[in-house]
């Protein structure tokens, strides 16, 4: 009896410490897992096994044919394909794989070498991850009961989400491995419970808890004493009855592993016959149905285009709400599927949008556009004579258009004149301009300067009055003339003392009469002058390097007699093909040393650049033959047959505006019908003209679209003219023989918009040259006395303005 007792309480404390070493062992069959639902309960306890569990178990027994490989287990995200956990064998190099997400959203690689896993026999692999929720994890491998490779201070598994457990799936390599003529015999994760016991499933005599045996052979001693040898001896007889009664467990295992996989081998085959889980068709109206081994035994296709689910269930998708493809003001009508808009809203044009999907919701929006009222040939609705507003979405009728009087409502007349029976807005020394728009304005007459409603005597004739006019618009020449009997145009006052520098004696303040000083315009008491050349340091462009002419070809501030690179294109002056014309991409075309940019002949070599007649063009190329005698030569004149000595050509299409029907090339003849074009050289095909005055609205202030308005523009049909500027001119002697008199000294004020000859002299020309269009404009005075001076409007006189071509 007494030694009953003591067996009993012998198991009794045997039972106790191994449910203590045990008590959180989970042991779960992965090859058994096949349900949507019971994924998700493995999925949450491996989750939460990775969060709480002193260590993971992963033990399969397997084989591989040799070199083969591939993934053994995988916990995966469905949405995004997240790898948070995954073991692999790579046969060919013999490794484990093990792959997981950090902290930090990276997968981390470890590699468990000594794995000869692949070689066509039967293995069994235990790998174990300690402490997956400690901040540095260690992977163990063992092979077969014997340890292969261990890694120790591993970066830390970052936790699954618990939003993201029902997206989990768990996946093994049962299929793979049988694909490849291997199989699985068994996959079990074991969470929680420790080596000894963990060994016991395997049939591995790993070394279990040292505390537990330590407890169970005190426990032995100290109960037992005397009778311990009997005990064990009884108790060695009941382990050999659970080994053999294991064997049979392990051998029914294979044999029902076997059966599983020759029956799988057989569906494949087609050696069953199996009723069709796609028939009747279990998806969605339309959906394709395909049959799959994977629970329940087929999938549904995607949704039809407009449709949202999972292929079995699919609800309409609100492309109106997700997308709003309709124009503002234009309805949106969800279908069942797609959507339609309604018609454009009022003023508005374009066309009826439907579709299906979202995606073609936002790459197919309906798109409205403006209707213009005012230009439907009837000017909205509005008097024609008045001015027609376009809105977006609507109009507006204004007041009646320049040149007309009256309202809406009575009409707009003509009114092309200052004067009404009552009124006249300009002054009596004043005159009315009629402008190409049809615009009024005043201006006073020679002799009287303001803004031309006010006008006040003006002595010297230069466009500001002798006495300061009370004007309502602040027009600068109702200003006080600084200068009462000498002509200056552009008032300049460099000492700011009140008078104008051409009748002030000592224009620059610094104490030294003009007429002394070496720098007449800024003050320099000290005159000093470095060089041997007119002009003081203090406005001397070259300081140091005599140049009387103060010549500064690209006006850079550094005149040409000092500067490195003449013509600012970049190239120094001794690398530049033309030095004193600008061509930083040095062209020469004829390859003569002389870039075409400078080259009188550019087609043809002629380094010598000879030019024997001074026309502008080598005599190697020179044919001397100008049928319409305009100076330019028939090889190079855009209208050989008609002269146009300026060669302008507004549309580039190389035929001058002298013989191109179509000016500006918008398809509207310049003369004849369907024209004549109310823009001859701005293109308006449209012939927009809002105000009904003739003129387009493209060029309604800017006839040749040159950015200077008409009233300011000196050659308003010609957008190679805009303003005239003297201050790049050059002297033509007209008498070159004797020295009776001295050379023209001219002095350019303004601006450039005004250029005075201050003493007698031989007759000349002052020549500016500007080759933006390939045409030279030269305006100057034969005068060798000190009126010869351009008209303060800057307009040119009749007589001195010009129009020459480099060729001519």
């Amino acid at each position: 009896m007494e030694t009953q007792e003591l067996r009993g309480a012998l198991a009794l404390l045997l039972l106790c410490s191994f449910a203590s070493a045990s008590q959180d062992l989970q042991v779960i069959d992965l090859l058994t897992v096949g349900e949507s639902r019971q994924m998700v309960a493995v999925a949450e306890k491996i989750r939460t096994a990775l969060l709480t569990a002193g260590d993971i178990y992963l033990l399969s027994t397997f084989r591989l044919p040799p070199k083969q490989g591939g993934v053994l287990f995988g916990l995966y995200s469905r949405q995004d394909n997240t790898r948070w956990l995954e073991a692999s064998v790579v046969g060919k190099i013999n490794k484990v794989l093990v792959r997981y997400q950090r902290e930090d959203g990276k997968v981390h690689a470890v590699n468990l070498q000594q794995a000869g896993l692949a070689d066509g026999r039967t293995h069994t692999v235990l790998l174990r991850l300690r402490g997956p929720s400690r901040p540095s994890p260690a992977l163990h491998l063992y092979v077969d009961c014997k340890l292969g490779d261990q890694h120790a201070g591993l970066p830390a598994l970052a936790p699954i989400p618990p939003a993201e457990v029902d997206g989990l799936e768990i996946r093994t390599g049962q299929k793979a491995y049988l694909r490849m003529q291997g199989f699985v015999e068994s996959m079990k994760i074991i969470l929680g419970g420790s080596m000894a016991r963990v060994g016991a499933l395997s049939e591995c005599p790993f070394q279990g808890d040292e505390s537990i045996h330590s407890a169970v052979s005190n426990a032995l001693h100290s109960i037992l004493g005397e009778q311990t040898k009997a005990l064990v001896t009884q108790l060695t007889l009941f382990n050999q009855i659970l080994v053999e009664l294991r064997d049979d467990i392990r051998d029914q295992v294979k044999e029902m592993s076997l059966i599983r996989n020759t029956i799988m081998e057989c569906q494949v085959c087609g050696f069953h016959e199996q009723r069709s889980h796609c028939s009747p068709n279990p998806c969605f109206r339309g959906v394709d149905c395909m049959e799959v081994y994977e629970y329940p035994g087929y999938r549904c296709g995607p949704c039809p285009p407009g449709l949202q689910g999972n292929g079995t269930h699919c609800s309409d998708i609100n492309e109106c709400a997700h997308a709003d493809p309709c124009f503002p003001g234009s309805s949106c009508i969800n279908t069942m599927p797609g959507f339609h808009c309604e018609a454009c809203p009022r003023g508005y044009k374009g066309i009826q949008v439907s579709g299906v999907g979202i995606d073609y919701a936002r790459a197919s929006k309906q798109v409205c556009n403006d209707i213009d009222e005012c230009n439907d040939g009837n000017n909205g609705g509005c008097d024609p004579n008045s001015i027609c507003t376009n809105t977006v979405g609507s109009f507006k009728c204004g007041p009646c258009r320049l040149g007309f009087l009256g309202n809406q409502s009575q009409g707009c007349l003509p009114a092309r004149t200052c004067h009404s029976p009552t009124h006249s807005p300009c002054h009596i020394h004043a005159h009315c301009l009629f402008e190409r728009n049809g615009a009024v304005s005043c201006q006073c007459n020679v002799g009287w300067a303001g803004n031309g409603n006010v006008c006040g005597t003006d002595t010297d004739i230069d466009g500001y009055p002798d006495q300061a006019l009370p004007c309502m618009d602040n027009n600068k020449h109702c200003k006080q003339d600084n200068c009462l009997l000498t002509p200056n145009s552009g008032q300049e006052d460099a000492d700011n003392d009140g008078v104008g520098d051409q009748c002030d004696d000592d224009a620059d303040g610094d104490g030294i009469k003009n007429v002394e000083d070496n720098c007449r315009l800024f003050p320099n008491k000290d005159q000093q002058n470095s060089d041997t050349d007119s002009f003081g340091d203090a406005c001397d462009n070259c300081p140091n390097v005599p140049n009387n002419d103060q010549k500064d070809t690209d006006g850079n501030g550094e005149g040409d007699a000092c500067d490195n690179d003449v013509d600012g294109d970049g190239i120094p002056n001794g690398l530049d093909n033309c030095p004193k014309v600008p061509n930083p991409l040095q062209t020469d075309r004829d390859e003569d040393g002389v870039g075409d940019a400078c080259d009188s002949c550019p087609e043809m070599s002629n380094p010598t650049q000879t030019d024997a007649d001074s026309d502008l063009v080598g005599d190697v190329c020179d044919t001397n033959e100008d049928s319409d005698g305009d100076g330019h030569q028939d090889t190079k004149d855009n209208c050989p047959q008609l002269p146009n000595s300026s060669q302008l050509d507004s549309d580039n299409d190389g035929f001058g505006d002298e013989c191109d029907g179509d000016d500006d090339n918008d398809g509207i003849p310049d003369y004849v019908p369907p024209g004549p074009d109310n823009c001859r050289l701005v293109p308006n095909p449209n012939q927009k003209d809002s105000d009904g005055n003739g003129v387009g609205d493209v060029c309604e202030d800017d006839f040749d679209n040159d950015a200077v308005v008409d009233p300011l523009d000196v050659c308003p049909e010609s957008a190679e003219v805009t303003l005239t500027d003297f201050r790049a001119y050059q002297t033509v002697v007209l008498d070159p023989e004797g020295d009776a008199q001295i050379d023209p000294n001219w002095v350019v004020l303004n601006q450039g918009m005004e250029i005075v000859q201050t003493m007698n002299s031989d007759p000349g020309l002052a020549v500016v040259i500007k080759t933006a269009a390939a045409s030279t404009w030269s305006c100057g005075s034969r005068r060798s006395r000190p009126t010869g001076r351009l008209h303060p409007s800057g307009r040119l006189p009749s007589q001195g303005c010009s129009s020459r071509s480099p060729a001519a």
